[in-house]
C-alpha cells in the first residue's frame, strides 16, 4: 500500500472581520493548520491581531470601515443598511490587501463569507479559494423560497438598484461577471462551521459545494475557567452574545425569573453595554459579569437562555444543554425554530419574555427526560462530523 503523505508546508491567506461571530469559529482551524507546519496569514482588522496571534497566525492588520461591536446600532434598521456596509468596505480594503500580499501570495485563500475582497484577490492570483461557513447555508430552492421574496423591494428601490449596480461594476473592474447575490451566497467550495443539526432543509443542500465539518471549538482553555459554585444545585447561564446586548429590562426578568429557585445559581452575563447597577440588588444565587468564558460554563450548566446565534447555538449543543433561545436579530430566529424542532430547546419570542415564562420554561427543559436524551443523541452526531481535524484535513486536499 503507497503510504499517505501530509502535503507539502503551504503559504494559506486567511480573511475576516472584526466581528466574533465570524473571526471565532476559524480560529481552531487556524490553529490545527499552523500545528501541521503551514504558514497561514490572517487578514483581520487591528481588534482582532492579537486573537489570531495566539493561534500561531500572523496577523495582516489591514483598515475596516465596518461598525464594530462597540456600536451595533450603526447598521441601522433596514435590509440594505446592512448590505451597502460590506461592499463600501471591500471596496476601500481590496487595495489594501492587495499590497499586502503583492509579494508574498499565498498558495490558498480562506475566508469569511463576509470578506468580499478574499475571492476576488484568489481569481486575480489563480489561486484556489476556499469559504470557511459559519452559519446556515442556501438550499437549492433558497433564492425562490426565500431570497427573492425577502429582496424585490429593495432590488426595485432607487438605493437598491445602485446598490447592485456598483456590486456588478466592482466586480467586473476585476474580471468576474458573477451577480453579486450568487457572489455573495454561493461560493465554489466552503466549509460549514456549524452542525448539520442546524441547517434547515438539510437533504437540499449541495453536497459538492458545502461540506459540514461541524463545531471547531477546541478546549477555549486560554479564556480561562469557571467553577460551579458548592451550593448550586443546578446552573443557568444567560448569554445574548457580544452585540445585541443592551437590553437591562431583559436582565432584570432573568434575575427575577431565579431569585425564588435557591436550588438554581444564575450566570448572567450583560455585555458591556449595561451598568450592573441597573440590575438592582441581586440576590445570592445570581452572578454578574459583562463577560464569561461562555463553553466553560456551558460544560457545568442544566440550562442556556441564548440568543441562538450560530456560535451559542452549537455551543450549546456540543454541551447537550438544553436551551431557551430568546432570539434578537437575522439568522437567529431560524436558528431558535431549528433548536425547538430538534427537541432540545423552547423559542420563546423577546415580546413574550416575562420572569414566570422564563422559569417555567427552564424548569420543564431541565426536567424532561426526553429533552436530554435528545439532547445527547444530537451532540454525538456532532462530534461525527469532524470538527477541526476534519476541517483541516479538507482544506490540505485544496492544496493538492
Amino acid at each position: 500500500m503507497t503510504p499517505i503523505t501530509a502535503p507539502s508546508p503551504a503559504h494559506i491567506a486567511m480573511f475576516s472581520i472584526a466581528a466574533h461571530g465570524h473571526v471565532n469559529p476559524s480560529l481552531e482551524v487556524v490553529r490545527e493548520l499552523v500545528a501541521r507546519g503551514h504558514r497561514v496569514s490572517y487578514a483581520v482588522p487591528a481588534s482582532f491581531a492579537e486573537k489570531v496571534a495566539a493561534t500561531g497566525a500572523t496577523p495582516v492588520v489591514y483598515r475596516s470601515t465596518l461598525p464594530t461591536d462597540e456600536d451595533p446600532d450603526a447598521w441601522g434598521t433596514e435590509l440594505i443598511d446592512h448590505l451597502e456596509p460590506f461592499l463600501a468596505d471591500a471596496v476601500q480594503a481590496l487595495p489594501q490587501l492587495a499590497e499586502a500580499f503583492a509579494r508574498d501570495r499565498p498558495d490558498l485563500v480562506l475566508h469569511d463569507i463576509t470578506s468580499y475582497p478574499a475571492p476576488v484577490l484568489a481569481h486575480t492570483w489563480g489561486v484556489p479559494a476556499l469559504s470557511l461557513w459559519p452559519n446556515l447555508v442556501p438550499w437549492e430552492g433558497y433564492e425562490e423560497e426565500v431570497a427573492e421574496p425577502m429582496f424585490a423591494g429593495l432590488k426595485a428601490s432607487p438605493r437598491g438598484r445602485a446598490y447592485y449596480a456598483r456590486f456588478a461594476a466592482w466586480l467586473a473592474e476585476y474580471g468576474i461577471d458573477t451577480h453579486p447575490d450568487r457572489f455573495v451566497a454561493r461560493p465554489r467550495r466552503a466549509l460549514v462551521l456549524i452542525p448539520e443539526a442546524l441547517q434547515p432543509h438539510a437533504d437540499r443542500v449541495d453536497r459538492s459545494v458545502y461540506t459540514f465539518v461541524g463545531a471547531c471549538q477546541g478546549t477555549r482553555a486560554e479564556q480561562g475557567e469557571w467553577r460551579r459554585p458548592e451550593h448550586a444545585e443546578k446552573v443557568a447561564l444567560v448569554s445574548l452574545g457580544s452585540a445585541f446586548t443592551k437590553l437591562p429590562g431583559f436582565y432584570r426578568d432573568c434575575v427575577e425569573a431565579f431569585a425564588g429557585l435557591p436550588s438554581w445559581h444564575l450566570v448572567l452575563q450583560i455585555g458591556k453595554f449595561v451598568d450592573p447597577a441597573e440590575l438592582g440588588e441581586l440576590p445570592p444565587n445570581v452572578e454578574v459579569h459583562s463577560w464569561v468564558p461562555q463553553l466553560a460554563v456551558l460544560r457545568q450548566a442544566d440550562a442556556f437562555i441564548t440568543h441562538a446565534g450560530a456560535g451559542g447555538s452549537q455551543e450549546g449543543l456540543a454541551t447537550a444543554t438544553p436551551m431557551v433561545a430568546v432570539p434578537q436579530a437575522t439568522d437567529q430566529f431560524g436558528n431558535a425554530d431549528m433548536l425547538q424542532s430538534l427537541g432540545v430547546a423552547r423559542h420563546l419570542p423577546m415580546e413574550e419574555v416575562t420572569p414566570g415564562r422564563l422559569r417555567e420554561a427552564v424548569l420543564a427543559l431541565s426536567g424532561d427526560p426526553e429533552v436530554a436524551r435528545r439532547a445527547r443523541e444530537v451532540q454525538e452526531s456532532m462530534r461525527r462530523e469532524g470538527g477541526t481535524i476534519r476541517a483541516a484535513d479538507l482544506i490540505e486536499a485544496e492544496l493538492g
